[in-house]
């Protein structure tokens, strides 16, 4: 076997080349190119949807009409095993012991619940039957079921962990169940019965007062909303007397400050004086740097504890999946929590994808609607949105927003303050903070923002569908 010199000769078996190769010619050439492409970029349609007010100062206050609406939060346990017990700090969250801070008279009130589980379509208590009882619902899902005008069983709400129910048993003048509730699934509850109770009201003064002052407060004139009524007089006869009224306001409002992200990008100067062609690297590392905090801004406009909409939404206003799944029967009822001008749905992908296959099972197909010359899904006219900032739990399930947006239509509004020093988007700046010892240049890049929900029924939440059925 011999080899040849010659350096236009290849491998042994192959023509010797006859051109210059592409791998050579590329040093000379200037190839076409992207600009820096990133998965982390989405729609942010909440960002695009919701309407920004300027803040002045940093804080927004939010002021409404007094309400008389004490306390109808959800309650929460503590466990040893099997056996659960309810905190007793957590019973404050009744609309009856509402701001009673005596620990001592709510731990002999935690003490006196005890534990009953039922079964799927167990009835734990039954329409007509005495109401002598509070109960806790601990772990579980119920049907709350009344009668209709011609004697058919409808249901009137969901009910969950930490939902509570009777408490009107101990404050108001009703001897028997008003309703049927029925374990959906299985269910762990606690019951304080009525006598326990009594009998601690009878030992304690504080508790005495305290429920003498829920009782009175209850009777006050208010609205349907739980808000402090404006007397009106309405179909009277000439020369009346019209009765004098005023609207009162909350002594306390909320106030939202702005919230701030923020980061530091570095840049070398050789990058920035010599790589600038055809794309300036100040601008695009600026540009992605923005994007990945517009990102971060929607994410916590959701899920931020003090303002984001998955933690702010009224207690009342969160329903829950009558079957798990996200049926058109639960977007319609989704609905009427939000029956005034609702603006948007807003949901994770997966989340529009299972309430399609559901629409699909039974033979309904949401319709679609324009929205700037593009076709989105919608259902009863109302435009769904996807946002993969909506998390799904570990067990596949997620919750499905409605908003009504605007400050004219006491919505849902985005806050933020524009005109700061150094802005280069409305409500973010780009500050440049100098060149170190190692030649990086640096700017801070700042973004403020919050989000208010101005009066509670602009926000409701389909909460725990589930998605992987």
């Amino acid at each position: 076997m011999t080899y040849s010199n010659d350096p236009n000769l290849n491998v042994e078996g192959q023509q010797p080349q006859q051109s210059l190769s592409t791998a050579a010619a590329r040093n000379l050439a200037t190839t076409a190119k992207s600009a820096p492409q990133t998965q982390e970029i989405t729609s942010r349609w909440l960002l695009k949807l919701l309407p920004f007010v300027q803040t002045k100062g940093g804080t927004f206050r939010v002021n409404r009409r007094l309400s008389y609406t004490v306390g109808d939060g959800r309650v929460s346990f503590t466990n040893t095993g099997a056996a659960v017990q309810v905190i007793p700090q957590e019973l404050t969250e009744l609309p009856l012991l509402r701001g009673f801070g005596e620990v001592d008279v709510l731990t002999g009130l935690a003490n006196q619940f005890q534990q009953q589980e039922y079964a799927p379509d167990d009835v734990i208590v039954e329409i007509g039957q005495p109401a002598d009882r509070i109960i806790l619902i601990a772990r579980g899902k119920v049907n709350k079921i009344g009668l209709g005008k011609y004697g058919e069983q409808i249901v009137y709400d969901v009910l969950a962990d930490g939902d509570h129910f009777g408490d009107e048993t101990v404050t108001q003048s009703e001897d028997t169940w008003q309703y049927t509730l029925k374990a959906i699934t299985r269910t762990i509850v606690l019951s304080l019965p009525q006598q326990a109770f009594e009998r601690l009201v009878g030992q304690s003064e504080a508790l005495r007062t305290h429920v003498e002052q829920f009782r009175t407060r209850l009777s006050q004139p208010q609205t349907p909303e739980g808000e402090a009524a404006i007397e009106l007089a309405a179909n009277h006869p000439q020369e009346t007397p019209l009765a004098g009224t005023f609207a009162d306001y909350e002594l306390a409002p909320r106030e939202y400050e702005l919230s701030i992200a923020q980061t530091v990008l570095r840049i070398s100067t050789r990058v920035a004086d010599l790589y600038n062609e055809p794309y300036n690297q100040t601008e695009e590392q600026l540009r992605l740097t923005i994007e990945s905090l517009r990102e971060r801004q929607e994410y916590e406009l959701l899920n931020n504890r003090e303002f984001g909409l998955l933690h702010n939404a009224d207690l009342k206003q969160r329903i829950y999946s009558r079957t798990g799944a996200p049926t058109p029967d639960d977007l319609d009822e989704l609905l009427t929590t939000v029956w005034k001008e609702p603006s948007f749905f807003l949901a994770h992908p997966r989340t529009i994808a299972a309430i399609g296959r559901e629409a699909n099972r039974q033979g309904v197909y949401p319709q679609s609607v324009d929205f700037n010359g593009n076709q989105v899904t919608a259902w009863r006219g109302v435009p769904i949105f996807p946002s993969n900032k909506i998390p799904i739990t570990n067990n596949r399930t997620s919750s499905v927003l409605l908003l009504r947006t605007g400050l004219e239509k006491q919505g849902v509004i985005g806050l933020h303050q524009t005109g700061i020093p150094d802005e280069y988007q409305p409500s973010l700046s780009v500050r440049f903070m100098g060149i170190d010892e190692k030649a990086i240049i640096s700017y801070l890049v700042t973004a403020y923002y919050s989000a208010a929900v101005l009066i509670p029924d602009a926000l409701g939440i389909l909460e725990d569908v589930e998605i992987g059925r």
